[in-house]
């Protein structure tokens, strides 16, 4: 059975769900007791004070203490509220929490998932509205994921939460505060990592979206359809691990590959993607690869800039046809 849930109800009810399945899962973060955009909403009236727990602004230290617990037995969900603010705590993810299990011979495990909103168009400007993934992609042993649907958001939350490695869970502020909607099932259920999701077969071009972007890409699609070009979205879901078979399984009959994302291009991930693609499978391109992404700028705080900065519909529809 299937039951129709918001991108945020996902969230919360994967949270509270694996509270309720293991005693070792807490929360922690700024105002987590209220929920500023929801997600941890409510937790506190079930799990109580001691599960649920307020810190303060000081993201660097929050996280080592999460590491801590981590350590000795807890699993520890860190909300670092907005992805801006894991700038501040760049010593203890990157430095620490992915390279620990590896440099003690797996005597630690760090089973901790850091859940942070990304993204932009709330007119939040430069410091609350930046997607920040490809900062990460360069620390080894951390686990980078991102669901635009609500029921990839549930099923991957409750793999993070249960993962004895550290996860980077990151959600999109307009696919929380948007009212995204999908179905989910109303059983127990988890999505592994590393397996993308075809969103829309084609034939023409492979376009691999990252998070909100999917959405922008499966709106081009309606466009570009209507010239009879037909794209094929592939949503990988998790950054690292990677799922580059179905990518570039799709790239083998297309020939033509767009990367699409909200962060910016220089060093992103499409950067990464395409050295994959001119490195590994560069006997299946047709034409060269093409990267949206948003420019080498801070975001503007005037609503007509910020407009301007996002990538969107309109130039993927460009990029496609570049390619083609």
């Amino acid at each position: 059975m299937a039951k129709t849930i918001s991108f945020l109800q996902a969230i919360n009810e994967a949270m509270a769900e694996e509270m309720r399945r293991d005693s070792s899962v807490f929360v922690l973060g700024e105002d987590v007791r209220i929920g500023p955009f929801g997600q941890t909403a409510g937790l506190v009236k079930e799990f109580g004070e001691e599960r649920v727990l307020n810190t303060p602004i000081a993201e660097n230290a929050i996280t080592g203490v999460a590491m801590g617990a981590a350590m000795n037995g807890g699993r520890p969900v860190l909300e670092l509220m907005f992805c801006d603010f894991t700038m501040l705590a760049m010593d203890q993810i990157c430095n620490h929490l992915g390279q620990w299990r590896y440099i003690t011979g797996n005597q630690y495990a760090v089973p901790i998932t850091i859940r942070t909103a990304v993204g932009a168009g709330f007119r939040m400007a430069y410091g609350h509205s930046q997607c920040l993934e490809s900062q990460l992609l360069q620390a080894p042993g951390l686990i980078l994921v991102e669901p635009s649907t609500p029921h990839d958001a549930k099923g991957l939350l409750k793999s993070a939460i249960r993962s004895d490695d550290p996860v980077v869970f990151f959600e999109h502020k307009k696919l929380i505060l948007g009212g995204v909607e999908g179905e989910a099932p109303e059983e127990e259920y988890t999505i592994p990592f590393g397996e993308a999701v075809i969103r829309k077969e084609g034939k023409d071009v492979t376009v691999v979206a990252f998070g909100f972007m999917v959405y922008e890409a499966l709106n081009a699609a309606q466009e570009l359809a209507q010239e009879d070009i037909d794209i094929e979205v592939i949503d990988p879901r998790t950054i690292v691990p990677l799922d580059q078979d179905t990518i570039f399984e799709s790239v083998e009959k297309t020939g033509r590959l767009v990367t699409v994302e909200e962060g910016r291009i220089r060093g992103g991930l499409g950067a990464e993607m395409a050295a994959l693609a001119c490195g590994d499978y560069f006997s299946l391109l047709k034409a060269p690869v093409q990267r949206i992404a948003a420019p080498m700028v801070p975001i503007p705080g005037s609503p007509v800039l910020e407009d301007l900065y996002l990538p969107n519909k309109d130039s993927i529809v460009r990029a496609v046809k570049r390619t083609l």
